[in-house]
């Protein structure tokens, strides 16, 4: 067993903190980071904040996209959800094997954590840190250095090569302990201290629930899609989204792909509506629908107005008109 670590990541307080100590012990840190479309934790993304954080300590850092592989733990979790579509004790699982991967790869012998027992509810009890470690194929080969002494000691403390009195014994959701040892270490700016996955949010949680029910061989950039503005299932084959402003309705208009129905108001300010569906295309009673919720999010909310549409990449329009629809069935439509 050597000195090398295998270090996981996001940027956030914990993982910050956890590498700082084993830094300070001589141990050669490789740092891990993991990034799929769900992370909320800072505006530029996790991987963002981890090559900063990684930059300041002087540690290598690899960013690993999973989200294509993790897709299907998403999908199909063993040991079952949170309140929504969050599958932590299986993403901890499948994150730890990569972990295993990288540790035989680069020649290191354990994986560091900035793990917290009692911090989050699901995935840091004791008994699922148990089945985590197990089922990663890491059983004594992780390192907890926040709470370290509340666990029976890993094989590199047994060893020597991790000196377990220097590490600690920080349990629960506070982060009294962990502001004050960054602090110490002058650690100032940490924007996430305890991440953020959109799968525990419930209104994405149903978007991706319908997505999986209605458009079973989605792609990345229907996954992409999700986290854009307001969306409505208008039948079994379309879905609409709609942009909330003005950014928004460019990044609808940069994921637009062949065969989806651009929709716009051409003469007054409105929302951009972007439709996807099956090859068939919506009928024109969707069309219709779909240019009365267009009406709803424009300036012109009230009056009858003329929706234009076209289908990407063609450039001629069409038009129909339409008054707005009712709140009523906007929150039907709603996902």
């Amino acid at each position: 067993m050597n000195k090398k670590a295998v270090a996981l990541l996001s940027g956030g307080l914990d993982s910050t903190l956890a590498v700082k100590l084993m830094l300070e012990q001589g141990i050669e840190v490789h740092a891990l980071n993991f990034l799929t479309v769900f992370c909320t934790c800072t505006k530029k993304g996790c991987a963002h904040q981890a090559t900063k954080v990684a930059q300041e300590l002087k540690v290598p850092l690899k960013v690993m996209n999973i989200t294509k592989e993790y897709m299907e733990v998403v999908k199909n979790p063993k040991h079952g959800r949170g309140r929504n579509m969050n599958p932590c004790i299986d993403c901890r699982i499948f994150t730890f094997k990569k972990a295993r991967e990288f540790m035989d790869e680069i020649g290191a012998s354990f994986v560091i954590t900035g793990e917290v027992l009692g911090e989050r509810p699901m995935s840091q009890r004791k008994d699922a840190i148990r089945i985590i470690e197990k089922e990663s194929g890491l059983a004594g080969l992780i390192v907890r250095p926040l709470s370290a002494k509340l666990f029976e000691p890993s094989t590199p403390e047994k060893s020597g090569i991790v000196d377990r009195n220097k590490l600690l014994d920080i349990q629960g959701r506070r982060r009294t302990a962990q502001i004050a040892l960054a602090k110490n270490f002058n650690i100032n700016d940490y924007p996430c201290p305890a991440g953020g996955c959109l799968l525990t949010d419930k209104g994405f949680s149903d978007r991706i629930r319908d997505l999986f029910k209605y458009n079973p061989d989605y792609d990345i950039s229907d996954l992409h899609l999700l986290k854009i503005g307001r969306q409505f299932r208008i039948s079994d084959e379309v879905k609409l989204f709609v942009g909330r402003d003005e950014k928004e309705n460019e990044t609808l208009l940069s994921f637009s792909k062949d065969g989806d129905y651009i929709f716009d108001i051409l003469d007054i300010p409105s929302a951009i509506g972007l439709a996807r569906s099956s090859e068939a295309g919506p009928s024109q009673k969707d069309i219709e629908l779909i240019a009365s919720i267009l009406a709803r999010y424009s300036d012109g909310n009230g009056e009858k107005l003329t929706i234009s549409y076209k289908i990407f990449p063609q450039e001629e329009w069409n038009n129909v008109s339409s008054v707005s629809s009712s709140q009523n069935i906007l929150e039907s439509l709603r996902i």
